[in-house]
């Protein structure tokens, strides 16, 4: 008996239903590449804002401990429900209303996620305490109960510290599937250290830069004057790295545990998610060595850990003097991360 019509239409939906797999391999990785051209080129040529549409942006509900966070939800119209994606800002006044972050949450919903951005109160006035991490926790929860099953995690700079601990948290590690830090730290300490003298090392990396951030230590000490007794107004007023260690001891038990409790590098063994870590080379703010220290205790604690220190990115933003490599480094990170994320 010959071969119909019907029989020839079944071959090609399987071939169809084969080929599924690899062209959703080779769209994502398209996305990917689209939104890194258009992050990196600060708006020229926007090549995923011409592939893709405009994403919707719509309040979700979460809350902690009976009070609610400002959370909102940016999401394209899909085939198919996206991943979920908390995005975790760093310094921001506005919180989730930073024109920047908007930004970049409405990209990377382009890119095909479904992105949560908090307001996470104590970044928006550089009065950091470890409870930052229950906005982050809320809105993880707040995905999961919109249906969101696979949820990542995207800390930016000091906003890396909140997201780091959370994904550590028992209620919260089991529900995340990949967790990325750009231009995160480890260390409270050696953050303070770099912010007030420029100093920075981690085993035989180690440098200074200049002291560019003068302004940030006001707000600091502004937002934190409970705090600064003597020994913290000494700390604070301190250049020399070599003091630094010895000011930190001198301060009273309360501002020394908090130093500890803010430190993620100590968290990271909890971690159940891999941890993906980006960091820029020239970065002025927090020192690229921190990111190798978060990557040093993922690796001794045996969590998968995957780390790009490159030139494309400054602190948090793009930097055009990226070479080829470095722009292959970050490509392949992110695109790991995605691809961890989606599962």
């Amino acid at each position: 008996m010959g071969r119909g019509p019907w029989d020839a239409a079944a071959r090609l939906a399987l071939a169809l239903l084969l080929s599924l797999p690899f062209f959703a391999t080779a769209w994502t990785m398209l996305l990917a590449t689209a939104f890194l051209a258009e992050f990196l080129g600060q708006g020229r040529g926007q090549p995923l804002s011409r592939l893709t549409r405009e994403p919707a942006v719509r309040a979700l509900p979460a809350a902690v401990g009976g009070r609610p966070v400002p959370l909102d939800l940016h999401a394209a119209e899909a085939l198919r429900r996206p991943p979920g994606l908390v995005l975790v800002h760093g310094l921001a006044a506005a919180g989730k209303d930073d024109p920047r972050l908007r930004e970049a949450a409405g990209l990377l919903a382009r890119a095909g996620w479904a992105v949560a951005v908090p307001t996470v109160d104590g970044l928006t006035v550089l009065r950091l305490r470890a409870e930052d991490a229950g906005a982050v926790s809320a809105s993880v929860e707040a995905l999961h109960a919109a249906g969101y099953r696979r949820v990542a995690l995207l800390g930016i700079s000091l906003g890396a510290g909140p997201a780091l601990l959370a994904a550590a948290d028992p209620a919260v590690a089991g529900r995340l599937s990949a967790v990325l830090a750009l231009g995160g730290y480890a260390s409270a300490v050696e953050l303070l250290r770099y912010t007030l003298t420029g100093a920075y090392a981690f085993g035989e990396v180690a440098g200074r830069a200049p002291v560019v951030v003068e302004p940030a230590i006001a707000q600091f000490a502004r937002a934190n004057g409970e705090l600064l007794d003597e020994a913290g107004r000494r700390l604070l007023d301190n250049r020399d790295p070599a003091l630094v260690d010895e000011r930190v001891r001198a301060l009273p038990p309360r501002a020394r545990d908090l130093l500890e409790a803010l430190s993620p590098g100590r968290t990271v063994a909890r971690l159940e998610a891999p941890l993906f870590l980006i960091h820029g080379r020239q970065d002025p703010a927090v020192p690229f060595t921190e990111s190798l220290r978060l990557e040093a205790e993922a690796r001794a604690a045996g969590r998968p850990v995957r780390a790009a220190i490159v030139g494309a990115v400054g602190h948090v933003e793009a930097d055009l003097r990226a070479g080829l490599a470095d722009l292959w480094r970050l490509w392949a990170t992110f695109y790991a991360f995605r691809r961890t994320a989606e599962g």
